[in-house]
């Protein structure tokens, strides 16, 4: 096996003193791999050949971040919580990567832009998401949002907000608001409002080539916007253009993950009683 030179990111430093961690490290040391840590883009060395993300899917999200445009793919350790995207267990992930039994997979990944005043942004804006860019209210007053997909307006959404999702971010976000679930390789982007104040409006699912406009109307003075874990404050009439990446996510897929079983394990998908009886 070829020596790879993995860069470990994590936003809790504790996580590297962890018992689990530190074994996965000794195992896949044994197997020529090194190791390396990052804390932004500027760190990643020209032999990094993998970013092993530690932690949750928030830790995941700000992983994705510091890869960037770069192609090097990403393994979600999970040392978390539910973990859709930070999904293998630290002894998965020893043994997967010792014995080469995974693959990479693409993630779409959302690009925006923004016409208008920012207002406040934390940091320096990276326009990229992989899970969802959303826009909300920040005030008391509700959200007109006027959208159009590819030039054609569909009615104007009454809300606290307004989503849009890709398929990896089906499972995040967007489920909280009644969106539908994906398999992560579908190709399509899903529209979806946050507490709308219409009873006839629902999700709507586009092909991921579909390019997105969105206006809003308000009566406060600013709104919030929101790329995946990161926040932006705009002046109402601003305008946000959403669309697919011309560049995608690689993330780390074992061979024995299974994203049916994730969604029974970690969100209770169909837990029923009468399904635990015994067929008979």
């Amino acid at each position: 096996m070829n020596v790879m030179n993995i860069a470990v990111y994590t936003r809790n430093p504790a996580l590297k003193g962890d018992k689990r961690f530190i074994s996965l490290c000794g195992q896949l040391e044994k197997c020529g791999f090194s190791f390396s840590e990052i804390h932004s883009s500027e760190d990643l060395s020209a032999d990094t050949g993998m970013v092993m993300s530690l932690g949750g899917d928030g830790t995941f999200l700000s992983a994705s971040k510091r890869v960037g445009e770069s192609g090097i793919p990403i393994i979600g350790v999970n040392m978390g919580r539910v973990g859709f995207l930070s999904e293998y267990t630290p002894e998965e992930a020893a043994d997967a990567l010792s014995t080469g039994t995974y693959s990479i997979e693409d993630r779409a990944l959302l690009n925006a832009s923004v016409e208008g005043e920012i207002i406040e942004s934390g940091s320096s804006f990276w326009p990229y998401a992989l899970n969802e860019i959303c826009v909300h209210r920040s005030g008391a007053a509700i959200l007109g949002i006027d959208v159009s997909v590819n030039g054609d307006d569909i009615p104007t959404y009454w809300a606290d907000g307004l989503l849009v999702s890709t398929s990896s971010g089906s499972t995040a976000y967007s489920l909280s608001v009644g969106g539908p679930i994906c398999t992560p390789d579908s190709k399509v982007l899903i529209i979806a409002p946050i507490a709308p104040h219409n009873l006839n409006v629902r999700p709507l699912i586009v092909p991921d080539s579909t390019k997105i406009k969105i206006r809003m109307r308000c009566r406060d003075e600013r709104v919030q916007m929101s790329m995946d874990n990161r926040s932006l404050i705009l002046r109402p009439d601003a305008a946000i253009f959403v669309e697919v990446a011309q560049f995608s996510l690689k993330k780390v897929h074992l061979e024995k993950s299974n994203f049916f079983k994730a969604l029974t394990t970690k969100l209770f998908w169909g837990e029923d009683i009468r399904n635990n009886v015994d067929k008979r």
